[in-house]
């Protein structure tokens, strides 16, 4: 079995709250603010008339392309906050900046975000890759950058072999990939692999079970997987209690055994297959042979049944199925 591993991946940094200083500036911008409209609203009317051009200077009215009439000037924020802290300081009041926003490099004088070490307009604190707001949502960071989860996911979270998703919590290694551990199953029957481990070929797992019965070797004898120990013989491998006599299934305690169509037999069994037991005593003939009436015979035990004299091939009679020399038949059958 080949072992595998689990890790974590990273987890979303938490929601980022508002500064609580920055909060209470706000709180007083807007208290002076508040201030300032009521002495506004003690000066008289004339004071607001603003500065009168001086007499013969003469400032022609801008004009739209292509009509006759003064083209109003377009609202900038910039401008309106530069107007804004003009006036602020006119009357004696000056906004203290929280900080530098690391976006757009300009003054933060309302809300602030802390996140990487840096201070934010909470509307630029974006995604890096889709833009979208992150104050107050999970976030990740890669290489000074945050990300929201969806694209962290999708564009650094290694991906699952099995479905190509990727994997966003606990990621399982091995066969040289990562999967989700709920799809690191054998590729055969779809068990999820529990502590017995499991196998590969091809570079594709299995469970035990299944890789024994598709890739392990077969015992000729009982066809089942070979596990552990084994013989071999007969150009295949056998578990020693399946090496046995074909016949008889005794085992070869003598070491040796006979080979007949790819399947062992003992001497005995081997020469009854043959057609070689000697049909005097039983026994397998192995040296000199007599064959009479399709039968095979021992020398020595090629007899007359009768009076047990030595038969000579061509001198003998039978009688069911019993050889007599023909002194013995002549006095017995005639």
């Amino acid at each position: 079995a080949v072992p595998s591993s689990t890790t974590l991946l990273p987890q979303p940094l938490p929601p980022l709250p508002s500064s609580t200083v920055a909060a209470q500036q706000l709180d007083e911008l807007l208290a002076d603010l508040g201030h300032v409209q009521n002495k506004v609203s003690l000066v008289p009317r004339e004071r607001n008339l603003g500065a009168q051009p001086r007499p013969g200077t003469h400032h022609p009215p801008s004009r739209q392309l292509g009509t006759g009439e003064p083209a109003e000037p377009k609202p900038s924020l910039d401008n309106m906050l530069g107007s804004l802290t003009r006036d602020l300081q006119e009357l004696g009041i000056t906004a203290t900046p929280t900080g530098i926003c690391a976006a757009c490099r300009k003054p933060i004088a309302g809300k602030v975000l802390t996140a990487l070490g840096k201070t934010w307009h909470p509307e630029h604190f974006t995604c890096a890759r889709c833009g979208q707001e992150l104050g107050g949502w999970p976030f990740f960071e890669r290489g000074g950058q945050a990300y929201c989860e969806e694209d962290y996911h999708q564009t650094f979270s290694p991906r699952c072999a099995y479905c190509a998703s990727p994997i966003r919590e606990k990621v399982l290694t091995a066969l040289d990939q990562t999967w989700h551990p709920e799809h690191f199953f054998c590729v055969h029957c779809g068990k999820v692999f529990g502590d017995d481990g499991f196998h590969e070929w091809s570079g594709k797992p299995y469970c035990r079970q299944d890789f024994l019965a598709m890739f392990a070797p077969k015992c000729q004898g009982c066809e089942r997987p070979v596990t552990d120990n084994y013989l071999s013989a007969l150009q295949g491998v056998w578990h020693p209690a399946c090496f046995v006599c074909a016949e008889c299934l005794s085992s070869f305690t003598s070491g040796s055994f006979f080979e007949l169509e790819g399947r062992p037999y003992c001497e005995l069994h081997f020469h009854q297959q043959q057609g070689s037991i000697c049909h005097g005593c039983g026994h397998p003939v192995t040296g000199r042979c007599i064959t009479a009436a399709g039968r095979k015979y021992h020398p020595e035990h090629f007899i007359c049944a009768y009076c047990l004299g030595q038969l000579q091939k061509g001198t003998f009679r039978e009688h069911g199925e019993k050889m007599y020399c023909q002194g013995c038949y002549n006095k017995l059958f005639l």
